[in-house]
């Protein structure tokens, strides 16, 4: 298979499975709450809507970057695919993406002009507070194997075992980004109920079919840097078991805890990231 098929068909399923994920989470929540909930399907079927629904453009939108920023935002994140599926490149590369996607999603809050998007790009800077610390789990994982190439992350965990045995804590770290970044999470304080749709309020049509698509391929990113970074290389069958049960954890977090507010969500994760960066090195050291 040559470069550009193998791209393709990682996005497309990076985008197919997130977006079934998406669903899964809600069913399962729905399910915790005593509700039926929408197909497993729903997320993939609204996304597919909005691309072929009219695009809207609020008339205090800064164009042409308010469209713009939202094809950005789904090309860093197929970026970020090449870089780990693709190629098993640096996992540093795919931190530094993830650092953009959060300049991204400000700048998609702070484009459209709606004092709900402004108050989510501002949350989106403040979140980000809590999400750097959590980023010492790079600096773990190179004290642990020595680099910070996928493949030979992988490779060291074929020969010493899952770095989930070894550092746990800095496992749970990164679960904790994840958690933050799934919808109706207590850290989700960029698209909170009260700010409607945060940054998402004001897109509409092609626009938000673009947003939509995104979400699923960075939760499927997110989930497969977990994967392979704490249990090793996998079968394809293996990372859809590992997503699964990843997905279905959170959802049975985010169905049970309340959406923190802003102080208390950056708190609780520099708290978490703490705990999880001394603990992990004291694991390593002794």
């Amino acid at each position: 298979m040559n470069l550009m098929a193998n791209i393709l068909l990682n996005v497309f399923i990076a985008f197919l499975v997130g977006s079934i994920l998406f669903g899964l989470q809600r069913k399962i929540m729905a399910r915790i709450q005593m509700r039926p909930g929408p197909p497993i399907i729903q997320h993939l079927l609204h996304t597919l809507k909005f691309f072929i629904k009219e695009s809207t453009f609020p008339r205090t939108a800064a164009m042409p970057f308010y469209i713009a920023i939202t094809a950005m935002l789904c090309f860093i994140w197929i970026a970020a695919v090449i870089v780990g599926p693709v190629t098993g490149g640096s996992l540093l590369l795919i931190f530094a993406i993830y650092a953009i996607h959060k300049i991204v999603e400000h700048n998609a809050g702070s484009s459209s002009g709606s004092p709900y998007g402004k108050l989510s790009c501002v949350r989106a800077v403040f979140s980000a507070a809590a999400e750097l610390p959590l980023f010492a789990v790079l600096i773990i994982i190179y004290f642990a194997t020595g680099t910070m190439n996928i493949d030979q992350i992988i490779s060291y965990q074929s020969t010493h075992g899952p770095l989930l045995y070894s550092i746990p804590l800095a496992a749970v770290m990164f679960f904790v980004l994840i958690l933050s970044k799934a919808p109706y999470s207590p850290f989700a304080i960029t698209k909170g109920k009260d700010i409607i749709s945060g940054y998402e309020t004001e897109h509409f049509g092609v626009l938000r079919g673009y947003l939509m698509t995104s979400e699923s391929i960075a939760w499927y990113m997110l989930l497969w840097v977990f994967l392979t970074v704490f249990i090793g290389g996998l079968s394809p069958l293996g990372y859809l078991v590992g997503m699964v049960v990843l997905s279905v954890l959170v959802a049975f977090i985010n169905a049970t805890t309340p959406i923190l507010n802003p102080n208390h969500s950056v708190m609780a994760q520099v708290s978490l990231a703490l705990i999880g960066i001394v603990g992990s090195f004291a694991l390593l050291l002794y």
